[in-house]
């Protein structure tokens, strides 16, 4: 997984498009009244740090998955995006260009072999 549009040490064999994960994740009631009293005082909003931290990693490996199913081996260019959807759930999103790729060295075996 690359945010940028090449992966080191390897080459793009095959581009296969599109691909992306999602999950919607809604706060606990409790938790929420915590974090707004832990807001009052200001620092950092543990509980929420750690949702959107979940939420992210399910968003990721539903990526993958995704991948792998149309037969990629790495992603690159990969975004993240969240936003609100109802009052009190929140949606992560993570998107990029699914891709086949192998590593440098041997690709250039392979191409001096059939020399």
């Amino acid at each position: 997984m690359s945010t940028s549009s090449t992966v080191a040490g390897y080459k793009i064999v095959k581009t296969i498009g599109l691909v992306s994960g999602s999950t919607v994740r809604t706060r606990d009631a409790v938790k929420d009244i915590r974090s707004g009293l832990q807001s009052l005082f200001g620092g950092e909003l543990d509980q929420y740090t750690s949702l959107m931290h979940e939420s992210r990693q399910e968003a990721i490996d539903r990526m993958k998955e995704a991948t792998l199913g149309k037969g990629g081996n790495a992603i690159v260019g990969v975004r993240f995006n969240s936003s609100n959807i109802a009052a009190n759930a929140c949606e992560v999103m993570v998107y990029g260009t699914a891709v086949s790729v192998e590593e440098e060295s041997m690709t250039k075996t392979m191409k001096n072999s059939s020399k």
